[in-house]
């Protein structure tokens, strides 16, 4: 919250055009600061200034609520949720992605992320009778923009039946390439402007732990301690951007492998039903970015390889759905669930749960 920018705050506009050309345009960059400095930058009497440090104060402490008022908010708010269009999914999510929160959908390269992070694009700039928009923070360069029209046009061919409809969805969903993490956490930054002025109802990041994995080495003890305190930034700043505006927050993770012995994990059959194994020293696949990262989302959707042509969806974490496994295929209009192919399945944690991937080799079940 300390990143709430000034001009939403009760400023005056002299002294908030001071701040600015000094660079401060945040609750944070005023709170860093002393009286005394603030009382030089914006030639203010002592009362405007700390009127103004009081009102940065109470922006950065979230206001105190009841159960009371956060049920009744979430029941009357005709968009709680962003559906997904896959039917057995939105049942167990009680409706789709709830707003509020973040959402993750994690797995190997090739499964679908993008796609399915297109396609909840396409859905959420389809809501709100067509004017709300969508950020889609790129960091790998896979962002398609001929596929999002595919999709949309697949998906809704009564609606994008001319030229013009596809240019104001197109231009309705705003793209942000970013290629380092400092440029990341400066635009996560700047998001409040945009969701206001813009009427964003989702953001979307592609994917989350590619430019940290770049830039953080986990086997230097000092790069670990950094890159977990920038996760820990990304997750605050997503929290509170997703709280505050009510929407929903969708972030892509990469795989890693992991060695060592987890208590048990799950290891699902292509009908959905699962064992549970106890494995040796052997590696195993998870989502990566570790145990803290996984604590800080909300919903973690684990998308893995069935065959050539069938993936799955498990349902790894969520505050309301149990452990439950759905199998879908990529088609034109998106990520599409097959009629069979749910059920549940054993599930543990999060941060080690296990993921099929693709391999040319001859590997056992349980070792994937």
């Amino acid at each position: 919250m300390s990143s709430k920018r000034l001009k939403r705050l009760n400023v005056p506009r002299e002294a908030l055009e001071r701040l600015t050309q000094h660079n401060i345009g945040s609750c944070r960059d005023v709170l860093s600061r002393s009286t005394l400095e603030l009382l030089k930058l914006t030639g203010c009497g002592y009362l405007t200034v700390t009127d103004i440090i009081d009102q940065c104060c109470h922006s950065c402490i979230p206001p105190a609520v009841t159960a009371l008022q956060l049920w009744r908010g979430r029941s009357e708010s005709r968009s709680a949720f962003l559906p997904t269009t896959l039917p057995d999914l939105d049942t167990v999510l009680h409706g789709g992605l709830p707003v509020g929160t973040i959402t993750e959908i994690a797995g190997p390269s090739g499964c679908g992320k993008t796609q399915f992070s297109i396609m909840l694009s396409v859905l959420s700039a389809m809501s709100e009778g067509s004017h709300s928009a969508v950020i889609y923070i790129d960091t790998e360069g896979a962002f398609s923009a001929e596929r999002m029209v595919e999709v949309a046009r697949s998906k809704f061919p009564t609606h994008f039946q001319n030229e013009r409809d596809i240019v104001d969805l197109a231009n309705r969903v705003y793209v942000d390439s970013i290629q380092s993490c400092s440029s990341l956490m400066k635009r996560l930054k700047s998001l409040e402007e945009d969701i206001i002025t813009k009427k964003v109802k989702l953001i979307v990041v592609d994917s989350i732990a590619s430019l940290v994995r770049k830039e953080f080495s986990t086997s230097i003890g000092r790069n670990l301690t950094d890159r977990t305190n920038f996760l820990s930034q990304e997750a605050a700043i997503l929290k509170y951007v997703a709280e505050v505006f009510s929407i929903p927050i969708v972030v892509t993770n990469q795989i890693t492998t992991r060695y060592g012995r987890p208590d048990a994990v799950a290891d699902c059959d292509n009908d959905g039903s699962s064992s549970v194994t106890a494995e040796g020293d052997g590696g195993y696949v998870t989502a990566a970015l570790g145990n803290t990262w996984s604590h800080s989302i909300n919903t973690r959707l684990i998308l893995q390889y069935l065959d050539a042509d069938r993936r799955q969806v498990l349902v790894a974490k969520s505050p309301v759905a149990p452990f439950t496994s759905f199998t879908y295929t990529v088609q034109k209009q998106g990520i599409v669930q097959e009629d069979d192919g749910a059920g549940h399945y054993h599930g543990t944690d999060p941060s080690m749960q296990h993921i099929r991937v693709r391999s040319s080799l001859p590997i056992q079940a349980s070792q994937v």
